[in-house]
């Protein structure tokens, strides 16, 4: 049996049929679709949504980059078992898609992306929006999202979308494949029909597993941890996707090893449990950074090991250190010449956890830890609580926040000085309390992210934490939260600038040029610092706020936004509190390291100086062979 259906309308049929299961619960993959319309997809895809509406709900956006990060967000927050698809016009609406398709496959994190494109006819050729290239007749703009998405497609003819659904499928529910999926769809085939058949729309249930290592791999590793004397365990975003928040803790307890966490990982363990050292790496507590240095095991859970988790390989200086990596995808297990047990990571855990049957650290190992993580909290209270005028430093404005809030509640943010703050000071006390896009940065996410979070888990308070440069990128979606009924609550922080890349620019001797929002004076901007201050400019971003929709509370005072908390709990809509911070009263790094590299020649005395401690901390770089 055929139903005749244009392309449009069987692909949003398709995709209200698909489900996974996982440990025995089962769930709908698509939680509905965003969209913006225009040429390129409104008589299309468009059409179809509406008609099949009661099948895949739709969601209007504002910003096509916000409603792939809102997807994304949403993605994360259900462990990657449910994600949305997201349409655009062709052109533009395609392209600005191409920063969110980036971050979802960079954080592996599933979202079908469906731009519309030229058409396939090649009838009104070039067409609106059309990029005409000389040496390639089928070229489209759509090439850009070749580099960032896991699947790529074009679809030319309306039969195609078959095959391509069900390849889109498999890679968007396979934990080791997923991230951004993109089908791109000539606007004329959207609109032709085709016999497809019934069997297509049928429900279809993809399972996801938990496979286990090679049975060889995971004695190896065992024997590895069984001969260290100072192993230590780095929990990454895998810990928590795959669910194995428990199993970390049930191994962690039985064994005596200590736990760092990355971004990603970062809710793993309960930050109040002895043997959590916290994050580690270029953003690190001094206690994970003191482990590491001295580890001769790193077990390393779910994490890519990017350069920020091993502090651009200077975080592990033990001569004789080897890693063991759990991880479900390949290309992560095998970094740093590890052992790679390619697996699950709550059943590769469990099973670790049986090999390792009678085997613990040294007593005093584990009371080592257990001091050191004490003394960091200690040291997360001084800056929580640190006194300063006239502008609050921001870490009390995170320990405000976090005292605050509820242990379940999700804090967001995503670029900035923020997650490094929030990385080191943030007391997670939940498994998805933690919400810190750190795998891409990217400025703007945190407020569409904020929204995606909070469409995926409702009964929780999201508290979005952005800064002024990130607010400005990409706002647009406090008026989705509001028409969608999505409370959030955003702590605006706000310090006249990139006031990260000011104190980075100040490291590397070039004084935060460019950095601050000031006026233009004898042909330049000026520098950032707290000896040659300037006039900002009078920007008002409260009540920019408040024209989107936003009930805004201003607090000039830590003590103003602890009452500002308190009143927002009681407003049933999105608020926005703006804070001003002091730009210059950072969080300190807790001996670490970030590689980024320093002018070679220079008249500046400030770079030159700059380049002499760069070179001094280069040499503590090596390569894990």
């Amino acid at each position: 049996m055929t139903v005749r259906l244009t392309m449009a309308q069987a692909l949003v049929r398709f995709l209200a049929g698909q489900y996974v299961e996982r440990d025995g619960e089962e769930r709908r993959f698509f939680a509905g679709c965003f969209g913006i319309f225009g040429h390129g997809n409104v008589a299309g895809i468009g059409q179809a949504l509406l008609e099949y509406e009661d099948d895949l709900t739709y969601y209007q956006s504002r910003n096509e980059q916000a409603m792939v990060h809102t997807a994304t967000a949403y993605a994360r927050q259900k462990n990657r078992l449910q994600a949305f698809a997201c349409t655009s016009s062709i052109g533009p609406g395609a392209t600005n898609m191409v920063t969110g398709a980036a971050l979802a496959t960079i954080n592996r994190l599933p979202v079908l992306l469906l731009p519309g494109d030229v058409f396939a006819s090649r009838g009104p050729d070039p067409v609106l929006q059309q990029l005409e290239a000389p040496h390639d007749g089928d070229q489209s703009v759509n090439d850009a999202f070749r580099p960032v998405s896991k699947y790529w497609d074009r679809i030319n003819r309306p039969e195609q979308i078959i095959p391509a659904a069900l390849a889109a499928m498999r890679v968007l529910t396979n934990p080791a494949e997923t991230g951004a999926v993109t089908l791109s769809l000539p606007q004329d085939v959207q609109a032709e029909a085709y016999d497809y058949p019934e069997e297509f729309f049928q429900k279809r249930v993809w399972r996801v597993t938990r496979p286990v290592p090679d049975a060889a791999e995971l004695e190896r590793a065992a024997d590895l941890i069984r001969a260290s004397t100072r192993p230590m365990i780095v929990s990454g975003g895998g810990t928590i996707y795959s669910e194995a928040t428990e199993a970390l803790r049930g191994f962690v307890e039985r064994t005596g090893i200590p736990v760092g966490e990355t971004q990603a990982g970062k809710g793993s363990m309960p930050y109040d449990h002895p043997l959590a050292l916290g994050a580690v790496g270029a953003t690190g507590t001094f206690a994970a950074n003191r482990a590491a240095r001295g580890a001769d095991l790193v077990i390393g859970v779910g994490t890519r090991w990017s350069d920020f988790t091993t502090a651009s390989k200077t975080a592990f200086q033990n001569p004789d250190v080897r890693f063991v990596n759990v991880n479900v995808a390949d290309l992560d297990a095998v970094k740093h010449a590890g052992v790679g047990l390619v697996g699950d990571a709550r059943a590769t855990l469990e099973a670790l956890d049986v090999a390792l049957a009678g085997y613990e650290v040294e007593a005093a190992y584990r009371e080592e830890s257990g001091k050191a993580s004490a003394e960091w909290d200690a040291e997360v209270q001084r800056l929580y609580t640190l006194e300063h005028e006239p502008l609050p430093a921001q870490s009390a404005v995170i320990g405000a926040v976090n005292s605050f809030s509820e242990p379940e509640d999700v804090v967001v943010c995503a670029a900035g000085s923020m997650p490094g703050d929030l990385h080191k000071l943030w007391r997670t006390r939940d498994p998805k309390g933690y919400h810190v896009e750190y795998g891409y940065s990217c400025m703007g996410y945190e407020i569409s992210g904020g929204l995606g979070i909070k469409m995926a888990a409702p009964e929780r308070e999201v508290y979005v934490m952005v800064g002024d440069g990130s607010y400005l990128m990409m706002s647009a979606e406090i008026i989705t939260s509001v028409q969608e009924d999505h409370k959030l609550t955003i702590v605006l922080v706000d310090n006249s600038g990139f006031a990260s890349i000011g104190a980075l620019s100040r490291s590397v001797g070039t004084k935060g040029f460019g950095t601050q929002y000031r006026y233009r004076k004898n042909g330049s901007i000026g520098l950032d610092t707290e000896e040659s201050p300037g006039e900002t400019l009078p920007v008002d971003l409260a009540t920019n706020a408040e024209s989107l929709g936003a009930h805004v509370i201003r607090a000039k005072s830590v003590g103003d936004l602890k009452g500002a908390l308190s009143e927002a709990k009681g407003v049933n809509r999105t608020v926005v509190i703006h804070i001003p911070v002091d730009r210059y009263e950072g969080v300190p790094d807790y001996e670490s390291f970030w590689d980024v590299p320093v002018a070679e020649v220079s008249e500046m005395e400030t770079v030159k100086a700059a380049r002499e401690e760069y070179a001094r901390n280069r040499r503590a770089e090596r390569r894990y062979l």
